[in-house]
């Protein structure tokens, strides 16, 4: 039987570091002491003028080619998670084809927000396994929020950085590595709670709606802090299951980097030790759609996977869309 499994990742940031203190400055008020207490977040990167998203995406892309010791016109495959596009139209994975010579590649854009490198790397597990055709793919998530972001909005402008990351996946036939399972669901009722509402069809931007920054991202209601650990737990605990193994087997776990007590309290629920999911939102802040993808990046270079172990990846996005599945490294 036809699977995939991952054979390289990589990760980019911006060059420019905004720490904390920024934003005690901007806000006029100490923001630093409650984000590092809850949040862990000391800082985070944003795009300087003219830097673009889609230098992100190469960057962490030939990471992750170089890793997997593949060519760029190898590539059948290009998808990439976003939901700050280059441009609503064409899709950004257009743009990336063409500057990092995928010639080969089918390539297209998805949106389920910060679920987004699981979604992108669950579809593209199903190509490879469904058509021979398709013999190896890149799969991108890419975030870059500080250019939705109102600098004077304090619900979201200390939160949300840039990135992105990415994962060079292959089909293979044999062998325990690959994919093992997945479950994506998604909670509609919960779409108009957080997002970016001006700039569609449904709202276009007019010069009125620039000036009150609406279209910039906002939240609108405040979610149910028990959501996320509750969905987490429950589609982990469901692709173990489909997946035949044990919970107690998951060696890593790349979570939403958006709350660290949300993120702990999973792992408790699940009886896993809570280094069992790493944190990478200090540093870089929440990155969103490349979060995951950065998170588990890291943890293989610092040679923390190894043959064998099984890890999952759960993403949670606006919308609410929820994704979770399961690879044997």
């Amino acid at each position: 039987m036809r699977n995939a499994r991952i054979i390289g990742s990589g990760m980019a940031v911006p060059d420019q570091v905004v720490p904390n203190s920024w934003f005690n400055e901007r806000l006029g008020e100490d923001v630093d002491t409650w984000l590092q207490e809850n949040l862990t977040i000391r800082e985070r990167r944003w795009m300087k003028e003219g830097e673009k998203m889609s230098d992100l995406c190469i960057s962490a892309a030939n990471r992750a080619l170089d890793m997997a010791g593949v060519k760029p016109e190898e590539v059948d495959l290009l998808i990439i998670s976003t939901d700050t596009p280059e441009y609503i139209s064409p899709s950004t994975a257009s743009v990336v084809c063409h500057k990092a010579g995928f010639v080969n590649a089918a390539s297209f854009d998805l949106n389920t927000a910060c679920a987004g490198f699981v979604t992108a790397s669950e579809t593209a597990v199903n190509f490879l396994k469904a058509d021979p055709r398709y013999k190896k793919a890149v799969v991108i998530g890419a975030y870059g929020m500080s250019r939705y972001l109102n600098l004077d909005d304090k619900k979201t402008v200390t939160l949300f950085a840039d990135g992105a990351s990415a994962a060079v996946l292959e089909e293979t036939t044999g062998g325990e590595a690959g994919h093992l399972a997945s479950d994506i669901r998604t909670k509609g009722e919960y779409f108009d709670y957080m997002g970016i509402y001006q700039g569609g069809s449904a709202h276009p931007v007019t010069p009125e709606s620039v000036v009150a920054q609406e279209h910039k991202l906002l939240f609108t209601k405040k979610f149910p802090k028990e959501l996320n650990p509750l969905m987490w737990t429950d589609m982990i605990k469901t692709v173990a299951e489909r997946g035949g193994f044990e919970v107690k087997d998951i060696k890593k776990a790349f979570m939403t980097q958006i709350n660290i007590n949300q993120i702990w309290e999973t792992m408790d629920n699940l009886g896993l030790p809570r280094e069992t999911a790493p944190a990478i939102m200090s540093t870089y802040g929440y990155t969103g759609s490349a979060a995951i993808g950065m998170a588990m990046d890291e943890t293989i270079r610092k040679g923390e996977l190894n043959k064998g172990d099984i890890f999952v990846m759960m993403g949670s996005g606006g919308g609410l869309t929820f994704a979770c599945n399961a690879f044997r490294f």
